[in-house]
């Protein structure tokens, strides 16, 4: 059966797109611990992370850190948390969320709200601080 992220992929559900490849795609989490609250998922439907095959799960984390480091020059933060949990969608997924504290990673915490433009803004932001990163390293 589809996930959720499926219909994401098939573009069936609209999404704050970050950055994507081929194998991989970038989204804001629409219900976020922070602003600038990324999912990292594969393309192909797997349950658990250390279900995918090497070369999946190793280009997943090389496509992690991209986006994470694009979220690190675009939204105020110390650091980008990482958090693989897997319970609310049977997708291998990882979640990067800007942090100042220890407590900025809680999952039982209130999710936040923002609105669309907000979120679009958000999107538009990291991806910009992308695209920078990769026209640099081209250089």
């Amino acid at each position: 059966m589809a996930t959720i992220f499926n219909k994401i992929i098939s573009g069936e559900i609209p999404s704050y797109k970050i950055a994507e490849s081929n194998d991989y795609l970038a989204f804001l989490d629409i219900n976020p611990l922070a602003e600038g609250h990324v999912l990292v998922i594969p393309k192909i439907e797997v349950d658990n992370l250390f279900d995918l095959d090497d070369a999946t799960y190793t280009g997943l984390q090389m496509f992690a850190k991209i986006v994470a480091h694009g979220i690190k020059r675009s939204v105020p933060c110390i650091k980008v948390g990482v958090a693989v949990i897997g319970l609310e969608v049977p997708h291998a997924h990882i979640h990067l969320i800007p942090v100042n504290q220890v407590s900025d990673m809680n999952f039982a915490r209130p999710k936040l709200s923002f609105t669309a433009g907000q979120l679009q803004a958000t999107a538009d932001k990291i991806k910009a601080a992308i695209h920078t990163d990769i026209v640099q390293d081209e250089e």
